[in-house]
């Protein structure tokens, strides 16, 4: 069986550098039906946690899941967190 290798440009166009931070709340990943759509979360303590809206978390009540990514409220005030690098 022969190993392929990826191309440079293709490597370069698939490869986002320093686009998470190294803490914080981030959101890694939307996924699900457009009915049911979820989130994958990397939680400060460095765990991933996969959420649908509706669910707390210690930053917040997830209030939707969007294509653009997630709003959290949190003591009256939403903010939104999107994907890293849009």
């Amino acid at each position: 069986m022969a190993t392929q290798t990826t191309p440079q440009n293709v490597a370069e166009h698939a490869t986002q550098t320093r686009q998470l931070k190294s803490r914080g709340l981030q959101l890694l990943g939307l996924f699900g039906s457009q009915n049911e759509p979820q989130a994958l979360l990397r939680l400060p303590s460095g765990r991933l946690r996969r959420v649908s809206a509706g669910e707390q978390l210690s930053a917040g009540r997830v209030l939707a899941i969007d294509p653009q990514g997630i709003i959290l409220e949190r003591k009256g005030t939403a903010r939104r967190l999107v994907m890293p690098g849009s």
